[in-house]
């Protein structure tokens, strides 16, 4: 099956490909030997706030900073 890869570097899996890991919301994705490989992969709560934090611009700094704030409250 063919997937375009859009302007803005993104792919749509066919239907037919994704119906096969239902519940299925993250992929690893690698390059090996010219071919991409996806890969179902499940995320810790841990790792998704881990990523939520790296999207809004926190740092560790910032947690210890807001930690020993609220801790002198």
């Amino acid at each position: 099956m063919l997937s375009k890869l859009t302007s803005k570097n993104q792919l749509t899996i066919p239907k037919e490909i994704i119906k096969n890991f239902p519940a299925t919301e993250y992929f690893e994705i690698v390059a090996e030997n010219g071919r991409m490989i996806l890969t179902p992969a499940r995320m810790s709560n841990a790792e998704a706030a881990r990523q939520k934090l790296a999207a809004l611009g926190i740092t560790q700094e910032d947690i210890n900073d807001a930690v020993n704030w609220a801790r002198d409250k």
